[in-house]
């Protein structure tokens, strides 16, 4: 390898937009030179590009679907469109949604065209395509839908959220996992002893533990850990060896990744772990969030949430206590505001659970929605006027005060759901004595 591959500014060159695109310039990052060219290149996505991956049976049948491709950063959105677009034979059209608009997506519609006419298919990649809006979004519908172009689409977003619904129904949605330590260790040796288009032919050599600080510190992103791998060589120098002081420098101060969907997963993580008892993990996933940039809030409303669905009435307090910590959150401002939050974390954690209320509060809107007309029973009625009073308005009514321990039985649901009982108490918490009355009635109300 000679110096310019590794140090140099030598001219990557152009090429024309219809041809596949021609090998990395030995100037070119170390990310992108080592940029895998097949699916048997591709790390860390066994499902998609693994022998029996999804990706290699569509390419088998010869029929491209538009793709929707989602996952975090540094997973090989891009790369695996090139491959698709090599593969398949597609001619390859980059679009990006952040500094290109509506007069790019019309030279790119007639290019299409003029491509279709001479027999060729057009694939365009639109990477970071939540970024395009509703309008933008529009625009590529009658060409998508016509055949004649495949949308290939890269979002680190949730689809879901960011998509158009009409595009996203439109597409196939194919998800990317995050690369394992492994998986980013696998790409790193890979770029050392690669001389062709890595590192292989400057005689560096990396520490075990250097290896285990780029590795763990470039969350799961391959491309990270190559810009990092890269710096690190720089410092060293030819036929050096890399040291864990060395990457710390190259990697400076490493920032986890985070955006909406992840903030969603480890929402999702957080309160599971509040459901399963397990406060240590829910700390973790709180912590997880507010180091890289969440409100605290957030988790609060989460935490608030969790405390009225799995806690509920077996220990009512749990609510109380969530509500009373985010005020003192507001109270105290940061960080001394983070001790009422982690009362309440664990508070939360190790309480009694139960999602009765939850259930009940469900059945009880199902019950609402099949049963939407069904008259008040009379009884329950005010009787407001002498007229109501004749028609029979409050008849019956069982004023719960004038009965010994303020209970009598009385009818309080339509008569097409009389029998119904929403709410099925646990033996848990505090909910076993709301069990126990319940059953003193003899009745569960």
């Amino acid at each position: 390898m000679s110096d310019l591959s590794l140090f140099g500014d030598a001219d990557p060159g152009v090429h024309h937009r219809d041809d596949p695109p021609p090998p990395a310039a030995p100037s070119a990052p170390l990310a992108e030179r080592m940029r895998p060219r097949s699916l048997d290149e591709i790390v860390g996505q066994p499902k998609l590009a693994g022998p029996e991956g999804t990706l290699r049976k569509l390419l088998a049948t010869g029929h491209l679907p538009n793709l929707i491709l989602h996952g975090p950063p540094g997973t090989g959105k891009t790369t695996l469109a090139r491959v698709i677009a090599g593969d398949s034979g597609y001619s390859f059209v980059p679009f990006n949604a952040v500094s290109e608009g509506v007069p790019r997506l019309r030279e790119v519609v007639k290019e299409a065209e003029s491509r279709r006419r001479a027999g060729r298919r057009t694939l365009l990649f639109v990477d970071e395509i939540h970024r395009l809006n509703k309008g933008q979004q529009d625009f590529l519908l009658p060409g998508i839908e016509s055949g004649l172009m495949t949308l290939v689409g890269a979002t680190t977003e949730h689809p879901a959220f960011e998509i158009n619904p009409a595009v996203l129904s439109r597409s196939r949605v194919l998800v990317l996992e995050p690369l394992s330590e492994d998986d980013v260790r696998s790409v790193v040796r890979r770029a050392l002893a690669d001389e062709e288009r890595g590192l292989g032919g400057t005689g560096l050599t990396i520490d075990d533990e250097a290896e285990d600080v780029l590795v763990r510190h470039t969350g799961g992103d391959a491309r990270q850990a190559l810009t990092g791998l890269e710096i690190a060589a720089r410092l060293a120098g030819y036929g050096g060896r890399i040291t864990p002081e060395e990457v710390r420098e190259a990697l400076q101060r490493p920032t986890a990744r985070y955006d909406t969907s992840l903030m969603y997963e480890m929402l999702s993580a957080f309160h599971k772990s509040l459901r399963a008892s397990t406060g240590s993990g829910a700390l973790y996933w709180a912590m997880r969030m507010i180091q890289s940039g969440e409100d605290p809030k957030t988790v609060f409303r989460r935490l608030i949430a969790a405390a009225y669905e799995d806690v509920g009435l077996a220990d009512p307090q749990a609510g109380i206590v969530c509500v009373n910590a985010m005020l003192a959150y507001e109270r105290l401002g940061h960080p001394e505001g983070m001790l009422p939050l982690y009362n309440a974390i664990l508070y939360v954690a190790n309480a009694p659970k139960s999602n009765r209320a939850y259930m009940a509060g469900g059945a009880a809107s199902r019950a609402a929605k099949e049963h939407p007309d069904a008259p008040i029973p009379l009884h329950l009625r005010n009787p407001t006027t002498s007229l109501m009073k004749e028609w029979g308005f409050g008849e019956g009514y069982k004023y719960a005060h004038d009965f010994p321990g303020g209970y009598t039985p009385m009818q309080t649901l339509p008569d097409e759901i009389a029998d119904e009982r929403f709410y099925q108490p646990t033996d848990r918490g505090f909910e076993a004595k709301l069990a126990a009355r319940i059953r003193e009635r003899g009745d569960p109300g």
